[in-house]
Protein backbone atom coordinates (compact mmCIF):
# COMPACT_ATOMS: atom_id res chain seq x y z
CA UNK A 1 0.00 0.00 0.00
CA UNK A 2 1.38 3.41 -1.10
CA UNK A 3 1.91 5.51 2.43
CA UNK A 4 1.46 9.61 2.46
CA UNK A 5 5.30 10.40 2.74
CA UNK A 6 5.32 8.58 -0.69
CA UNK A 7 2.18 10.12 -2.03
CA UNK A 8 3.57 13.55 -0.91
CA UNK A 9 6.96 12.40 -2.67
CA UNK A 10 5.15 12.00 -6.53
CA UNK A 11 2.74 14.83 -6.06
CA UNK A 12 6.23 17.20 -5.65
CA UNK A 13 7.86 15.55 -8.76
CA UNK A 14 4.71 16.64 -10.86
CA UNK A 15 5.21 20.19 -9.24
CA UNK A 16 8.43 20.50 -9.81
CA UNK A 17 7.66 19.02 -13.50
CA UNK A 18 5.37 21.59 -13.93
CA UNK A 19 7.32 24.17 -12.58
CA UNK A 20 10.18 23.15 -15.05
CA UNK A 21 8.15 23.76 -17.99
CA UNK A 22 6.55 26.88 -16.61
CA UNK A 23 10.23 28.67 -16.40
CA UNK A 24 10.94 27.24 -20.15
CA UNK A 25 7.47 29.06 -21.25
CA UNK A 26 9.37 31.98 -19.67
CA UNK A 27 12.52 31.86 -21.40
CA UNK A 28 10.60 31.21 -24.46
CA UNK A 29 8.41 34.29 -23.62
CA UNK A 30 11.19 36.25 -22.86
CA UNK A 31 13.09 35.08 -26.10
CA UNK A 32 10.11 36.50 -28.43
CA UNK A 33 10.53 39.78 -26.69
CA UNK A 34 13.94 40.19 -27.34
CA UNK A 35 13.86 39.07 -30.52
CA UNK A 36 11.50 41.12 -31.50
CA UNK A 37 12.10 44.63 -29.92
CA UNK A 38 16.11 43.89 -29.21
CA UNK A 39 18.56 42.06 -31.42
CA UNK A 40 16.75 43.60 -34.57
CA UNK A 41 18.10 47.14 -33.04
CA UNK A 42 21.50 45.46 -32.64
CA UNK A 43 21.78 43.63 -36.19
CA UNK A 44 19.83 45.00 -38.93
CA UNK A 45 20.53 41.80 -41.11
CA UNK A 46 18.18 39.88 -39.12
CA UNK A 47 14.92 39.86 -40.79
CA UNK A 48 11.17 40.71 -39.68
CA UNK A 49 10.32 37.95 -36.97
CA UNK A 50 7.09 37.12 -37.87
CA UNK A 51 6.11 33.26 -37.28
CA UNK A 52 3.37 31.80 -35.82
CA UNK A 53 4.69 30.97 -31.64
CA UNK A 54 2.20 27.89 -31.87
CA UNK A 55 4.81 25.71 -33.96
CA UNK A 56 7.61 25.80 -31.06
CA UNK A 57 5.34 23.32 -29.64
CA UNK A 58 8.27 20.92 -29.67
CA UNK A 59 10.28 22.11 -28.08
CA UNK A 60 8.41 21.92 -24.43
CA UNK A 61 8.43 18.24 -25.30
CA UNK A 62 12.32 18.12 -26.49
CA UNK A 63 13.75 19.77 -23.55
CA UNK A 64 12.28 18.07 -20.73
CA UNK A 65 13.00 14.61 -22.42
CA UNK A 66 16.65 15.29 -22.53
CA UNK A 67 15.95 16.25 -18.34
CA UNK A 68 14.49 13.07 -17.74
CA UNK A 69 16.84 11.63 -19.49
CA UNK A 70 19.66 13.17 -17.10
CA UNK A 71 17.94 11.28 -14.54
CA UNK A 72 16.24 15.11 -13.67
CA UNK A 73 13.39 13.20 -11.41
CA UNK A 74 14.51 10.35 -10.33
CA UNK A 75 17.95 11.22 -8.96
CA UNK A 76 18.60 13.59 -5.95
CA UNK A 77 21.32 16.27 -6.81
CA UNK A 78 23.33 17.92 -4.60
CA UNK A 79 23.38 21.67 -5.10
CA UNK A 80 26.50 21.88 -7.26
CA UNK A 81 25.83 18.73 -9.20
CA UNK A 82 22.00 20.07 -9.75
CA UNK A 83 23.68 22.95 -11.26
CA UNK A 84 25.59 20.84 -13.60
CA UNK A 85 22.78 18.87 -14.38
CA UNK A 86 20.74 21.83 -15.28
CA UNK A 87 23.89 23.46 -17.61
CA UNK A 88 24.04 19.92 -19.14
CA UNK A 89 20.69 19.40 -20.16
CA UNK A 90 20.38 23.22 -21.51
CA UNK A 91 23.43 22.14 -23.94
CA UNK A 92 22.12 19.20 -25.02
CA UNK A 93 18.75 20.16 -25.52
CA UNK A 94 20.04 22.52 -27.88
CA UNK A 95 22.20 20.42 -29.39
CA UNK A 96 18.61 17.91 -29.93
CA UNK A 97 16.68 20.88 -30.91
CA UNK A 98 19.28 21.46 -33.89
CA UNK A 99 19.77 18.36 -34.45
CA UNK A 100 15.63 17.67 -35.27
CA UNK A 101 15.72 21.31 -37.27
CA UNK A 102 18.36 19.84 -39.17
CA UNK A 103 17.24 16.16 -39.84
CA UNK A 104 13.83 17.21 -40.77
CA UNK A 105 14.83 20.03 -43.02
CA UNK A 106 12.71 22.51 -41.63
CA UNK A 107 15.05 24.64 -40.30
CA UNK A 108 14.22 27.63 -42.44
CA UNK A 109 10.63 27.41 -40.71
CA UNK A 110 12.23 28.38 -36.98
CA UNK A 111 14.14 31.12 -35.56
CA UNK A 112 17.69 29.91 -34.93
CA UNK A 113 18.71 33.18 -33.36
CA UNK A 114 15.34 32.75 -31.17
CA UNK A 115 16.32 28.93 -29.64
CA UNK A 116 19.60 29.79 -29.27
CA UNK A 117 18.90 33.08 -27.32
CA UNK A 118 16.27 31.04 -25.58
CA UNK A 119 19.25 28.51 -24.52
CA UNK A 120 21.48 31.43 -23.54
CA UNK A 121 18.73 32.55 -20.74
CA UNK A 122 18.46 29.03 -19.96
CA UNK A 123 22.14 28.64 -19.01
CA UNK A 124 22.02 30.97 -16.47
CA UNK A 125 18.25 31.74 -15.03
CA UNK A 126 17.46 27.83 -14.79
CA UNK A 127 20.53 27.33 -12.36
CA UNK A 128 18.80 29.83 -10.18
CA UNK A 129 15.30 29.04 -10.19
CA UNK A 130 14.96 25.19 -10.15
CA UNK A 131 16.71 25.31 -7.07
CA UNK A 132 14.76 27.67 -5.40
CA UNK A 133 11.49 26.33 -6.29
CA UNK A 134 12.61 23.09 -5.03
CA UNK A 135 13.46 24.56 -1.73
CA UNK A 136 9.83 25.65 -1.90
CA UNK A 137 8.48 22.69 -2.16
CA UNK A 138 10.65 21.30 1.05
CA UNK A 139 9.45 23.96 2.92
CA UNK A 140 5.94 22.86 2.16
CA UNK A 141 6.95 19.08 3.27
CA UNK A 142 6.68 18.04 -0.64
CA UNK A 143 9.22 15.86 -2.53
CA UNK A 144 10.83 14.96 1.06
CA UNK A 145 12.53 11.71 1.14
CA UNK A 146 12.63 10.26 4.28
CA UNK A 147 15.86 8.85 5.64
CA UNK A 148 17.02 6.50 8.65
CA UNK A 149 20.25 5.61 9.14
CA UNK A 150 22.11 1.96 9.63
CA UNK A 151 24.43 2.62 12.87
CA UNK A 152 25.31 4.67 15.39
CA UNK A 153 28.94 4.38 14.98
CA UNK A 154 31.37 7.91 13.14
CA UNK A 155 30.11 6.89 10.10
CA UNK A 156 26.54 7.36 11.03
CA UNK A 157 27.45 10.86 12.63
CA UNK A 158 29.26 11.43 9.23
CA UNK A 159 26.34 10.31 7.00
CA UNK A 160 24.02 12.90 9.39
CA UNK A 161 26.51 15.76 8.38
CA UNK A 162 26.37 14.95 5.20
CA UNK A 163 22.86 15.43 4.82
CA UNK A 164 22.74 18.38 6.80
CA UNK A 165 25.05 20.30 4.68
CA UNK A 166 23.25 19.57 1.31
CA UNK A 167 19.45 20.68 1.63
CA UNK A 168 18.96 20.55 -1.83
CA UNK A 169 19.21 16.53 -1.83
CA UNK A 170 15.18 16.98 0.06
CA UNK A 171 16.40 14.51 2.73
CA UNK A 172 15.01 14.35 6.01
CA UNK A 173 16.30 12.29 8.92
CA UNK A 174 13.63 9.79 10.10
CA UNK A 175 16.54 8.97 12.85
CA UNK A 176 19.11 5.83 13.50
CA UNK A 177 18.73 2.08 14.26
CA UNK A 178 21.80 -0.40 15.11
CA UNK A 179 22.22 -3.16 16.97
CA UNK A 180 24.24 -2.30 19.97
CA UNK A 181 23.87 1.56 19.93
CA UNK A 182 26.71 3.71 21.03
CA UNK A 183 24.32 6.67 22.46
CA UNK A 184 20.53 6.61 22.60
CA UNK A 185 20.96 9.87 20.54
CA UNK A 186 22.88 11.68 17.68
CA UNK A 187 22.69 15.10 16.52
CA UNK A 188 19.28 15.29 18.47
CA UNK A 189 17.79 12.11 16.56
CA UNK A 190 16.82 8.88 18.23
CA UNK A 191 19.13 5.79 18.18
CA UNK A 192 16.46 2.80 18.18
CA UNK A 193 17.67 -0.56 18.76
CA UNK A 194 17.67 -3.73 16.59
CA UNK A 195 18.32 -4.27 13.12
CA UNK A 196 16.01 -7.04 12.78
CA UNK A 197 13.18 -4.62 13.09
CA UNK A 198 14.08 -2.27 10.59
CA UNK A 199 11.34 -3.57 8.05
CA UNK A 200 8.91 -2.88 10.70
CA UNK A 201 10.39 0.92 10.91
CA UNK A 202 10.31 1.79 7.03
CA UNK A 203 7.01 0.67 7.20
CA UNK A 204 5.44 2.38 9.91
CA UNK A 205 7.64 5.37 9.38
CA UNK A 206 7.39 5.44 5.52
CA UNK A 207 11.00 5.28 4.99
CA UNK A 208 11.97 6.24 1.24
CA UNK A 209 16.20 5.53 2.10
CA UNK A 210 17.92 3.68 4.20
CA UNK A 211 22.34 4.46 4.38
CA UNK A 212 24.17 1.68 5.31
CA UNK A 213 27.07 3.49 7.66
CA UNK A 214 28.38 0.41 9.46
CA UNK A 215 32.09 -0.16 8.01
CA UNK A 216 33.17 -2.12 11.21
CA UNK A 217 30.87 -5.37 9.88
CA UNK A 218 32.54 -8.16 8.49
CA UNK A 219 31.73 -8.22 4.64
CA UNK A 220 29.39 -10.82 4.65
CA UNK A 221 27.14 -9.39 7.90
CA UNK A 222 27.43 -6.26 5.63
CA UNK A 223 26.47 -7.95 2.38
CA UNK A 224 23.50 -9.51 4.19
CA UNK A 225 22.46 -6.23 5.86
CA UNK A 226 22.10 -4.06 2.69
CA UNK A 227 20.59 -7.49 0.90
CA UNK A 228 17.76 -7.47 3.28
CA UNK A 229 17.11 -3.78 3.40
CA UNK A 230 16.98 -3.75 -0.42
CA UNK A 231 13.86 -4.71 -1.15
CA UNK A 232 12.45 -3.15 1.78
CA UNK A 233 13.39 0.62 0.93
CA UNK A 234 13.22 2.32 -2.67
CA UNK A 235 16.76 3.21 -2.32
CA UNK A 236 19.58 1.66 -0.23
CA UNK A 237 22.65 4.35 -0.20
CA UNK A 238 25.92 2.26 1.19
CA UNK A 239 28.80 4.49 2.56
CA UNK A 240 32.10 2.60 2.72
CA UNK A 241 34.62 3.16 5.32
CA UNK A 242 37.13 5.07 2.60
CA UNK A 243 38.23 8.23 2.51
CA UNK A 244 40.73 10.84 0.79
CA UNK A 245 40.39 8.86 -2.98
CA UNK A 246 39.12 10.86 -5.89
CA UNK A 247 34.93 10.89 -6.32
CA UNK A 248 34.80 13.28 -9.00
CA UNK A 249 34.58 11.25 -12.23
CA UNK A 250 34.19 7.66 -10.44
CA UNK A 251 32.41 5.30 -11.71
CA UNK A 252 31.06 1.40 -10.71
CA UNK A 253 32.45 -1.30 -12.91
CA UNK A 254 30.38 -4.58 -12.77
CA UNK A 255 31.43 -8.06 -13.60
CA UNK A 256 28.84 -10.21 -13.57
CA UNK A 257 30.73 -13.60 -14.12
CA UNK A 258 32.49 -13.52 -10.42
CA UNK A 259 29.60 -10.88 -8.99
CA UNK A 260 32.34 -8.22 -8.42
CA UNK A 261 32.16 -4.87 -9.25
CA UNK A 262 34.99 -2.23 -8.81
CA UNK A 263 35.40 2.00 -8.75
CA UNK A 264 37.12 3.35 -11.97
CA UNK A 265 39.23 6.42 -10.75
CA UNK A 266 40.05 8.39 -13.67
CA UNK A 267 42.76 10.85 -13.91
CA UNK A 268 41.45 13.89 -15.93
CA UNK A 269 45.24 15.49 -15.99
CA UNK A 270 46.44 12.56 -18.21
CA UNK A 271 44.34 13.97 -20.64
CA UNK A 272 46.32 16.85 -22.16
CA UNK A 273 42.98 18.67 -23.74
CA UNK A 274 41.73 19.14 -19.98
CA UNK A 275 45.13 21.02 -19.01
CA UNK A 276 45.31 22.48 -22.10
CA UNK A 277 41.58 24.07 -21.98
CA UNK A 278 42.20 24.80 -18.13
CA UNK A 279 45.70 27.05 -18.98
CA UNK A 280 43.68 28.45 -21.67
CA UNK A 281 40.80 29.48 -18.88
CA UNK A 282 43.75 31.00 -16.83
CA UNK A 283 44.95 32.99 -19.67
CA UNK A 284 41.97 34.75 -20.92
CA UNK A 285 40.42 35.18 -17.54
CA UNK A 286 43.87 37.12 -16.76
CA UNK A 287 43.96 39.37 -19.43
CA UNK A 288 40.57 40.19 -19.18
CA UNK A 289 40.70 40.95 -14.87
CA UNK A 290 44.08 42.95 -15.35
CA UNK A 291 42.19 45.00 -18.34
CA UNK A 292 39.53 45.70 -16.63
CA UNK A 293 41.14 45.90 -12.60
CA UNK A 294 43.84 48.14 -14.23
CA UNK A 295 43.42 51.51 -12.44
CA UNK A 296 42.15 50.11 -9.49
CA UNK A 297 45.34 48.22 -9.32
CA UNK A 298 47.39 51.41 -9.67
CA UNK A 299 45.56 53.23 -7.09
CA UNK A 300 45.61 50.25 -4.48
CA UNK A 301 49.76 50.41 -5.24
CA UNK A 302 49.95 54.33 -4.97
CA UNK A 303 47.87 54.11 -1.22
CA UNK A 304 50.27 50.99 0.00
CA UNK A 305 53.18 53.86 -0.90
CA UNK A 306 51.65 56.62 0.85
CA UNK A 307 50.55 54.93 3.88
CA UNK A 308 53.84 52.75 4.63
CA UNK A 309 57.50 52.50 3.87
CA UNK A 310 58.52 49.83 1.25
CA UNK A 311 57.16 48.48 -1.62
CA UNK A 312 53.79 48.27 -3.30
CA UNK A 313 54.66 44.91 -4.28
CA UNK A 314 56.23 42.12 -2.48
CA UNK A 315 57.84 39.58 -3.93
CA UNK A 316 58.19 35.90 -1.90
CA UNK A 317 59.48 32.25 -3.14
CA UNK A 318 56.63 30.02 -3.41
CA UNK A 319 56.70 26.46 -4.35
CA UNK A 320 55.05 25.72 -7.99
CA UNK A 321 54.33 23.10 -10.21
CA UNK A 322 56.13 20.50 -9.91
CA UNK A 323 57.73 21.43 -6.59
CA UNK A 324 59.51 24.28 -8.45
CA UNK A 325 60.02 27.75 -6.84
CA UNK A 326 59.03 30.80 -8.08
CA UNK A 327 58.16 34.53 -7.34
CA UNK A 328 55.02 35.11 -6.42
CA UNK A 329 53.62 38.81 -6.36
CA UNK A 330 51.20 40.35 -3.78
CA UNK A 331 50.45 43.58 -2.74
CA UNK A 332 52.87 44.10 0.21
CA UNK A 333 49.90 44.36 3.34
CA UNK A 334 53.16 44.09 6.14
CA UNK A 335 55.17 46.96 7.83
CA UNK A 336 59.14 45.80 6.78
CA UNK A 337 60.09 44.71 9.87
CA UNK A 338 57.35 42.35 10.24
CA UNK A 339 59.42 39.23 10.68
CA UNK A 340 60.82 40.51 14.07
CA UNK A 341 57.51 41.91 14.79
CA UNK A 342 56.57 38.53 14.66
CA UNK A 343 59.50 36.59 16.65
CA UNK A 344 58.56 39.08 19.27
CA UNK A 345 55.04 38.44 19.20
CA UNK A 346 55.75 34.18 19.52
CA UNK A 347 58.15 34.82 22.25
CA UNK A 348 55.67 36.83 24.50
CA UNK A 349 52.54 35.57 23.47
CA UNK A 350 51.88 31.74 24.18
CA UNK A 351 48.09 32.29 22.97
CA UNK A 352 49.45 33.63 19.68
CA UNK A 353 52.29 31.07 19.77
CA UNK A 354 49.52 28.14 19.67
CA UNK A 355 47.86 29.78 17.13
CA UNK A 356 50.45 30.44 14.71
CA UNK A 357 51.24 26.35 15.34
CA UNK A 358 47.90 25.50 14.36
CA UNK A 359 47.09 27.71 11.41
CA UNK A 360 50.54 29.02 10.50
CA UNK A 361 48.31 32.63 10.63
CA UNK A 362 47.37 34.96 13.08
CA UNK A 363 43.54 36.90 13.21
CA UNK A 364 44.63 40.03 14.81
CA UNK A 365 47.83 40.10 13.22
CA UNK A 366 50.14 43.49 14.45
CA UNK A 367 52.19 43.04 11.37
CA UNK A 368 49.21 43.90 8.91
CA UNK A 369 49.51 47.69 8.24
CA UNK A 370 45.95 49.15 8.17
CA UNK A 371 45.41 49.49 4.66
CA UNK A 372 47.02 45.87 4.25
CA UNK A 373 44.33 44.56 6.66
CA UNK A 374 41.70 45.81 4.12
CA UNK A 375 43.38 44.13 1.44
CA UNK A 376 43.54 41.03 3.00
CA UNK A 377 39.61 40.85 3.92
CA UNK A 378 38.96 41.93 0.65
CA UNK A 379 41.71 39.92 -0.88
CA UNK A 380 42.55 42.21 -3.35
CA UNK A 381 45.83 41.57 -1.72
CA UNK A 382 45.91 38.88 -4.28
CA UNK A 383 45.38 40.70 -7.33
CA UNK A 384 49.41 40.86 -8.32
CA UNK A 385 49.48 37.28 -8.99
CA UNK A 386 47.16 37.68 -12.32
CA UNK A 387 51.34 38.21 -13.64
CA UNK A 388 51.72 34.92 -12.40
CA UNK A 389 49.44 33.52 -14.22
CA UNK A 390 50.38 35.06 -17.59
CA UNK A 391 54.15 34.30 -16.54
CA UNK A 392 52.54 30.58 -16.44
CA UNK A 393 53.74 30.40 -13.18
CA UNK A 394 49.81 30.01 -11.18
CA UNK A 395 45.81 29.13 -12.01
CA UNK A 396 43.45 31.12 -11.36
CA UNK A 397 42.20 28.15 -9.34
CA UNK A 398 44.30 25.80 -7.55
CA UNK A 399 46.12 24.53 -4.75
CA UNK A 400 47.53 27.01 -2.06
CA UNK A 401 50.72 28.79 -2.67
CA UNK A 402 53.31 27.08 0.02
CA UNK A 403 55.88 28.55 1.28
CA UNK A 404 59.64 26.99 1.34
CA UNK A 405 59.59 26.13 4.78
CA UNK A 406 55.98 24.33 4.90
CA UNK A 407 58.34 21.60 2.53
CA UNK A 408 58.37 19.12 5.49
CA UNK A 409 55.06 19.79 6.05
CA UNK A 410 53.78 18.61 2.57
CA UNK A 411 56.84 16.75 1.23
CA UNK A 412 54.26 13.70 1.12
CA UNK A 413 51.78 15.17 -0.51
CA UNK A 414 53.63 17.46 -2.70
CA UNK A 415 53.42 14.92 -5.80
CA UNK A 416 50.06 15.13 -5.67
CA UNK A 417 49.44 19.01 -5.01
CA UNK A 418 51.75 20.28 -7.36
CA UNK A 419 51.04 17.86 -10.28
CA UNK A 420 48.51 21.56 -10.73
CA UNK A 421 50.18 25.24 -10.55
CA UNK A 422 49.06 26.74 -7.59
CA UNK A 423 46.10 29.01 -7.58
CA UNK A 424 44.72 32.55 -6.74
CA UNK A 425 41.76 30.70 -4.92
CA UNK A 426 41.53 27.31 -4.29
CA UNK A 427 38.97 24.66 -2.89
CA UNK A 428 40.18 25.62 0.95
CA UNK A 429 39.79 29.48 0.62
CA UNK A 430 35.93 28.13 0.22
CA UNK A 431 35.85 25.77 2.71
CA UNK A 432 36.26 27.94 5.69
CA UNK A 433 39.90 29.62 4.28
CA UNK A 434 41.58 30.62 7.88
CA UNK A 435 38.92 29.22 10.06
CA UNK A 436 40.79 25.60 9.43
CA UNK A 437 43.56 23.67 10.81
CA UNK A 438 46.81 23.86 8.83
CA UNK A 439 46.27 19.88 7.63
CA UNK A 440 42.59 20.34 7.30
CA UNK A 441 44.04 22.92 4.03
CA UNK A 442 46.37 20.36 3.13
CA UNK A 443 43.96 17.86 2.73
CA UNK A 444 41.59 19.95 0.72
CA UNK A 445 44.52 20.61 -1.66
CA UNK A 446 45.06 17.37 -1.96
CA UNK A 447 41.47 16.38 -2.48
CA UNK A 448 41.12 19.12 -4.81
CA UNK A 449 43.72 18.04 -7.27
CA UNK A 450 42.65 14.50 -6.87
CA UNK A 451 38.95 15.48 -8.10
CA UNK A 452 40.33 17.86 -10.56
CA UNK A 453 37.69 19.36 -13.64
CA UNK A 454 36.60 21.78 -15.36
CA UNK A 455 33.22 21.87 -13.29
CA UNK A 456 35.08 21.92 -10.05
CA UNK A 457 36.77 24.92 -10.96
CA UNK A 458 33.72 27.22 -12.10
CA UNK A 459 32.15 25.96 -9.06
CA UNK A 460 35.06 27.07 -6.96
CA UNK A 461 34.94 30.46 -8.74
CA UNK A 462 31.42 31.13 -8.05
CA UNK A 463 31.87 29.79 -4.36
CA UNK A 464 35.10 32.72 -4.03
CA UNK A 465 32.78 35.42 -4.87
CA UNK A 466 30.54 34.28 -2.06
CA UNK A 467 32.89 33.96 0.84
CA UNK A 468 35.58 37.27 -0.24
CA UNK A 469 31.44 39.18 -0.56
CA UNK A 470 30.98 37.65 3.54
CA UNK A 471 34.93 37.97 3.89
CA UNK A 472 34.00 34.55 5.63
CA UNK A 473 37.34 33.68 8.06
CA UNK A 474 39.38 36.23 5.75
CA UNK A 475 42.11 37.80 7.72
Amino acid sequence: MTTWPKIKNRFGLLLLFLSDISALAIFFYISVFLRINLLPKLSSSLPTFNQNLETYWWIFIVWPVVMIYKDGYSKRFAFWDEIKFLTKSSFFALIAIFAILFISKKGPEFSRTLILTMAAIAFPLFPLIRPFFKKILFTLGLMKRKVLIAGSGIAAETALKAIKHEPNLGYEIAGFIDDNPRQKEIGGFKVRRGLAQIERYIRRAGIHDVIVAKPELKKDELAKLINHIQHKAENTLYMPDIKGIAVSGTELRYFFQEQAMVLEIKNNLAKPLNYISKRLVDYVSAVFISIILLIPMLAIALIIKLTSKGPAIYTQNRIGKNGKLFHCYKFRTMYQDAEERLKNILATEPEAKKEWEKYWKLKNDPRTTEAGKFLRKTSLDELPQLLNILKGEMSLIGPRPYLPREWEFIKEESPIIHALPPGITGLWQVSGRNNQSYEYRISMDSWYVKNWDLWLDIMIQFKTVGVVLKRDGAC
